[in-house]
């Protein structure tokens, strides 16, 4: 039986570097990053181009859980209304897959800190940080096991989300 690990929270809680390293310690595995589907210029959200996102996402994740090399695959976004989950896992062949819905937790301070210091190193802009702060109680609602990563490294959340898929 395969994994597939559904990782949400909001912009700048850790998700891709905690899948990072989730990675390197489920092989054989793979990882995508939602976010990596969105890589245009100029970077415009309608219907159209959602659509076209949800697409190409179903169809990378379908053709990775039909791959027999690979057991785990690990996919993370910004996930953070539970029909967005729903609505990828209904185009997604899920026979023989276990699927885990994680959401990365994180206080406003620490959030608030993290964003900065991206800012500050030209990894953000400016409004990220309101807006990953908007979302931020939209997530304490998810029906996903909640891992809180405002005191712990991207390596300890990893560890934490292996733990909590094995129990």
């Amino acid at each position: 039986m395969k994994n597939l690990i559904f990782i949400n929270g909001t912009m700048g809680v850790g998700k891709t570097s905690t899948c990072k390293e989730l990675l390197n310690l489920l092989q054989p595995g793979v990882f995508l990053d939602g976010d990596w589907c969105w890589y245009m210029n100029p970077f415009q959200v309608t219907d159209e181009t959602k659509h076209m996102v949800e697409n190409n996402i179903c169809f990378l994740l379908n053709s990775f859980l039909s791959c027999s090399e690979y057991e785990n695959v690990i996919f993370c976004w910004v996930m953070h209304q539970e029909p967005i989950i729903d609505k990828l896992l209904k185009n997604l062949n899920l026979e023989d897959v276990k699927v885990q819905k994680i959401t990365l937790s994180i206080s406003k301070e620490a959030l608030t800190q993290r964003l900065k210091n991206a800012i500050e190193r030209g990894e953000r802009t400016s409004d990220a940080l309101q807006g990953s702060l908007d979302r931020l109680p939209l997530y304490s609602k998810m029906n996903t096991i909640h891992i809180d990563v405002s005191d712990i490294s991207p390596v300890q959340a990893a560890q934490k989300i292996i733990e909590s898929i094995d129990n």
